[in-house]
């Protein structure tokens, strides 16, 4: 009888797997922190004899290579994938044996990366789950955009045969297990349900529901920006990550904590936003610790900038700590816990700022006079589907980089969908000495709240 395990990483958006039978089991895609990898095989008795990658990972990364070197498991990684460390190649209809009557049969399904290769696991001969990275999603597919430009328009096209292909070979009632999808940038567009079938996906996936040109030239529309730090996920996962490090981190003083933020290094605030708009360290981030960190923060970080992270208790550090580690941002330089009061010099009082609903904002346009700075910092495509009027559009990984476009002399009153990336932006505009208001709302209180919301928009 066979076990499939779902190990979540709700800060990436992603999902690793566990599965195999009574003795020997596989791990699909594994995260940087391989002891939970490690805790639950251990809970079900069961030896990994494989780790598996369906492809180079472009989102974060991996801790196959160290996990296949402490449990000596066998390292599969396609054969077409340029890596620098020992691995058995895997290609097209390879069948491995993982306990008996358990095989794992290999299915090549180029898209969203040249080499991307799903893994079919097989009952007594019978197929009883598909493993499709970033192939097959639930309702969607990986995009094809991550590699290269000039290769994006011919991977959308594998894309979409591989799909179809998948659907071809494997009865409806086959799970599909993907590793994107459940919040990913990876995931063209994102995904909608916890789990999906063959057979649902046949019924409802545009990539077998249309033809290939509608399907390739509607992917390519949709595509949105790609998180910054991407660029080195790939390279990392190639050359072989190291061993993650999650050791305490060091305890900062106020006053290292201030030469840190006068050397121009990130301290980083880990608290939740109304604590942080109360009052924080000047010149600090917010970035929450149960938001997106793993995404947001290296996005908007300079790659390779130290950061100190600052949170009410060693509990949150580490947890921050940990997400960190799996988009490689190993160590950070420093660590603090308390509150504003154990992080600043004597004597120094911490800074504020106000939040704000929509409707408080649009009390404040009806009295007229100056007009405060309404900018909008959610996606291209977020505000595509309506933004208000008048307002200043720069996403929120564009905006350290375009401060310089919002008027001066006037308050800066943000907002996103629902306020976490707003928080972040006006701790960003609040450490360039703007005078900033957190709009910590949902968006669709804005119509509600009478301010006039435009859209879809036609210019860009």
């Amino acid at each position: 009888m066979f076990f499939v395990e779902t190990l979540e990483l709700e800060g990436l958006g992603n999902r690793s797997y566990l599965a195999g039978g009574p003795r020997a089991a596989v791990v699909v895609d594994p995260p940087r922190d391989i002891d939970q990898v490690i805790a639950a095989a251990a809970r079900r008795g069961v030896r990994v004899a494989y780790v598996a990658e369906t492809h180079v990972h472009n989102d974060y990364v991996t801790g196959g290579l160290d996990l296949a070197r402490i449990t000596g498991a066998g390292y599969l990684v396609p054969a077409a994938a340029d890596v620098a460390y020992a691995r058995l190649p895997v290609a097209d209809g390879d069948e491995i044996e993982l306990d008996e009557g358990l095989v794992l049969r290999a299915v090549a399904t180029p898209g969203h990366t040249p080499h991307h290769t799903s893994y079919v696991l097989e009952e007594d001969g019978r197929a009883v789950a598909a493993f499709t990275g970033g192939s097959l999603l639930i309702g969607s597919v990986g995009r094809p955009d991550l590699v290269e430009p000039r290769l994006t328009e011919r991977l959308a096209r594998a894309q979409h045969a591989s799909v179809r292909r998948l659907a071809a070979e494997l009865p409806d009632e086959v799970r599909v297990l993907p590793t994107h999808g459940f919040g990913s940038f990876c995931s063209s567009t994102q995904a909608e349900g916890d789990s999906t079938t063959i057979g649902a996906e046949r019924a409802r996936n545009a990539a077998l529901t249309k033809d290939v040109d509608t399907f390739v030239a509607e992917l390519l529309a949709g595509l949105d920006d790609v998180p910054a730090y991407y660029a080195h996920m790939g390279p990392l996962n190639t050359a072989g990550p190291a061993p993650v490090d999650l050791t305490p981190v060091r305890r900062a003083d106020a006053a290292e904590i201030a030469a840190r933020l006068d050397a121009g290094e990130w301290v980083v605030d880990l608290r939740s936003r109304v604590a942080f708009a109360a009052g924080h360290v000047a010149g600090s981030f917010n970035f929450e610790g149960d938001g997106k960190l793993a995404t947001y923060l290296p996005w908007l970080i300079p790659w390779g900038r130290p950061v100190t992270l600052l949170a009410e208790n060693a509990e949150q550090i580490a947890d921050a700590q940990r997400e960190l580690a799996r988009v490689g941002i190993d160590r950070p330089a420093a660590a603090a816990t308390g509150g504003p009061a154990d992080w600043l010099p004597e004597g120094e009082k911490p800074r504020s700022f106000p939040r704000a609903t929509f409707a408080e904002l649009a009390a404040v346009l009806r009295e007229g006079g100056e007009r405060p700075v309404v900018l909008d910092v959610r996606r291209d495509s977020e505000r595509e589907l309506g933004h208000v009027e008048g307002s200043v559009h720069i996403p929120i990984h564009e905006l350290r980089g375009r401060m310089g476009e919002l008027p001066a002399g006037r308050p800066v009153w943000v907002h996103c969908a629902g306020g976490l990336r707003a928080a972040t932006a006006a701790s960003l505009l609040d450490a360039a000495g703007r005078e900033v208001v957190a709009v910590d709302d949902g968006f669709e209180s804005a119509v509600d709240a009478g301010l006039t919301v435009t859209g879809p928009e036609t210019e860009h």
